[in-house]
């Protein structure tokens, strides 16, 4: 793929030059036609200028999948600002966290989402936006932008804002948006990795626009094609890897606010959406559902992060015959290896795939640092256009993810066979996933070490059958202390997102019988032994 640097500023533009009346994005609230997201977009980023947000700051966007998220996206982009999607399930001290982290200037946010109150969250995090901004808690806020009815004495509801901008003059827009580069930032995405804390990863245009494009040809969308979008837009495999794709490749894309099986399988019948993409756990609620029915899909490509069992039932039960394995992690921006979709069938569901061009994949021997013969396992590590400009503000972070000679450590286990195609393993790392979600143990360990009762915490996944793994946690107590599994596990529970709070507890007296290291550590291995046994789960 031949690639000239760009902006998202120049891609937008291009395609409703292009496409100008075709659709571009199909939400519950309506569509958009090319034109229609370019001039939304083109009035949100004249709405920022006007309250002072200029190239460089970081906004804040904390919505569920919509025409306000993505209107919201671009139009920071025209201007150079920097994107912080913030998790729709973080609770408020994740909240908090996420906006101090990456000194959000201006937030974005829906008062209310599945019944979750954000603003409350909020007034909790920050109680000066019921009086005036900047506040003692987020002193770099400045300004909150309310889509709803619940707008603070210091906020703005969503329609003003936009009207205030309406008067900014098109040259003032315009030279704003020449001004942006493709190396500049596009986003700062959360994630979580071995610390106790997520991480900011920092992404440029060229990053996400460059990734997006080349898993568009990868898959093989074409203008006409209508890409339904399972991801929250607040993950990067569903900005970069739905959003970003479609953009690209000047498809249309479908999306609900959040994921249900049952609504995903009506839009993706009603709109004849020709692409999809998600992890094992999305396709196996679709193929699941009582409402699922092949003969009502219209589906030809897409891919999938899944194993070779539900990769062959997304061909033989959905009728996917281009469904495509793909491997990557948002400090790749996201995507590694994909397979084009005129691959072998057996490539594909046996998820063997090449990097893409200008992207370099090398298996190192953790215990050597040796890098590895072909078909031998070791930790992937990566090099090339993709790869982040590194954690915002974490330098400690920066120093342990890349190595001495400047390949990223991905904490993933794998093997590179002779013709260059690579294997996904397993995970070096104690992350693991909950329904597409990544925990890390530190950051749930965290949690339960604020409760007064608990002096140690250890968390591990285990197997689920519905979301691959769930967290499980063993804590002792401190002397004098009482406590019982069910009473942790429900403090626990309005103290963090959904996917982090475990699902099993067990109170012990130490983890010596368990297994612990020469230098103190427990054997997080073992313990995951221990918990399947304990609490009678199937090991997978």
């Amino acid at each position: 793929m031949t690639w000239e640097p760009r902006t998202l500023a120049a891609v937008l533009a291009q395609q409703a030059g292009l496409r100008g009346t075709e659709r571009a994005l199909v939400t519950p609230g309506g569509t958009a036609s090319w034109r229609k997201l370019e001039a939304q977009s083109r009035r949100v980023a004249k709405a920022l200028l006007a309250r002072g947000v200029r190239r460089g700051d970081f906004v804040g966007l904390l919505c569920g999948n919509d025409e306000h998220w993505v209107a919201s996206f671009y139009g920071a982009a025209l201007i150079g600002a920097v994107t912080v999607p913030v998790n729709t399930r973080f609770k408020a001290a994740e909240i908090a966290y996420c906006l101090r982290q990456s000194d959000v200037r201006l937030l974005i946010l829906t008062d209310r989402f599945l019944k979750i109150d954000f603003m409350a969250f909020l007034r909790e995090v920050e109680p000066a936006v019921d009086h005036a901004l900047p506040g003692q808690a987020l002193p770099l806020l400045r300004d909150v932008v309310v889509v709803g009815s619940d707008v603070p004495r210091a906020g703005l509801e969503w329609e003003a804002f936009l009207a205030a901008g309406d008067a900014l003059p098109d040259d003032v827009l315009a030279g704003a948006i020449r001004a942006v580069t493709p190396e500049d930032l596009l986003l700062i995405q959360f994630t979580s990795g071995t610390t106790a804390h997520p991480k900011g990863v920092m992404l440029t245009h060229d990053n996400m626009l460059r990734n997006a494009a080349a898993v568009g040809q990868r898959l093989g969308i074409e203008p006409s094609d209508c890409y339904f979008n399972c991801r929250p837009f607040f993950h990067v495999a569903g900005s970069t890897l739905s959003l970003l794709c479609a953009l690209c490749a000047g498809a249309s894309i479908a999306t609900l606010p959040t994921f249900d099986a049952g609504a995903a399988l009506a839009m993706l019948e009603q709109e004849c959406c020709t692409f999809i993409s998600g992890n094992e756990t999305l396709f196996q609620m679709l193929i699941a559902h009582g409402s699922f029915e092949r003969s009502r899909l219209h589906l030809r490509g897409g891919w999938a992060a899944a194993g070779p069992d539900t990769m062959q039932r997304i061909i033989d039960e959905m009728g996917i015959d281009q469904i495509c394995w793909a491997y990557g992690l948002s400090e790749a921006s996201p995507n590694v290896v994909i397979n084009d979709w005129r691959d072998d069938v057996a490539l594909r569901v046996g998820g063997v795939a090449l990097p893409h061009d200008g992207v370099a994949v090398r298996i190192v021997d953790e215990a050597s640092g040796a890098v590895c013969d072909a078909d031998a396992v070791g930790e992937i590590q990566v090099k090339g256009w993709s790869v982040m400009r590194g954690y915002y503000k974490q330098p400690d972070a920066n120093a342990k993810v890349f190595t001495a000679d400047g390949w990223l450590r991905t904490g993933d286990l794998g093997a590179l066979r002779t013709d260059g195609r690579l294997r996904l393993v397993g995970r070096l790392k104690d992350v693991f996933r909950v329904g597409g979600e990544n925990v890390a143990p530190a950051e749930v360990e965290q949690v339960l070490l604020s409760h007064p009762a608990v002096a140690s915490a250890q968390v591990v996944g285990v197997p689920d059958t519905r979301l691959g793994e769930v967290p499980a946690a063993f804590v002792t107590l401190k002397p004098g202390m009482t406590l019982d599994a069910e009473a942790l596990l429900a403090w626990a529970r309005p103290r963090m997102a959904n996917f982090r709070t475990p699902r099993y507890a067990e109170i012990v007296t130490d983890f010596e019988r368990i297994g612990m290291t020469a230098s103190g550590k427990v054997q997080k291995n073992k313990l995951r032994e221990h918990a399947i046994a304990l609490f009678h789960l199937s090991s997978q």
